[in-house]
């Protein structure tokens, strides 16, 4: 049973994922009420990350969905605060990144109710 839940968790988290919405946003909360701890949770999902990335990079690519402008001041940003963050986050108690990773599913929730209430005009 427990075999079939992880792969339904896998499923949905690579359904997410290839469509460019991030499979952790489900696949976390997901592993984390089967009982897996939090920071075991998200390493989970950083190792899942890496083949679905690369898949669907390569699917949206062909697509030619991807535009290379403005690509520097993005990634190196967000390596920088990826490296900082994942040494703090392997530091912090189970709780804390639940906590953290709860109030940021929930912000998320608010904008995309907000922008589904109240489209801007360029996103309709």
């Amino acid at each position: 049973m427990a075999f079939l839940l992880l792969l339904g968790c896998g499923f949905l988290g690579g359904l997410l994922g290839g469509m460019g919405m991030g499979g952790g946003t489900a696949l976390i909360p997901l592993l984390t009420l089967l009982g897996v701890p939090q920071a075991a949770a998200q390493g989970v999902n950083l190792v899942a990350f890496l083949p679905m990335a690369a898949l669907a990079i390569g699917v949206h690519a062909r697509a030619g969905l991807l535009k290379g402008e403005g690509l520097v001041p993005l990634i190196l940003p967000a390596l920088a605060f990826s490296a900082l963050f994942s040494l703090l986050a392997a530091h912090l108690p189970s709780a804390v990144l639940e906590k953290g990773f709860g109030v940021f599913l929930i912000v998320l929730a608010l904008i995309r109710l907000r922008d589904a209430l109240f489209p801007h005009p360029a996103h309709s």
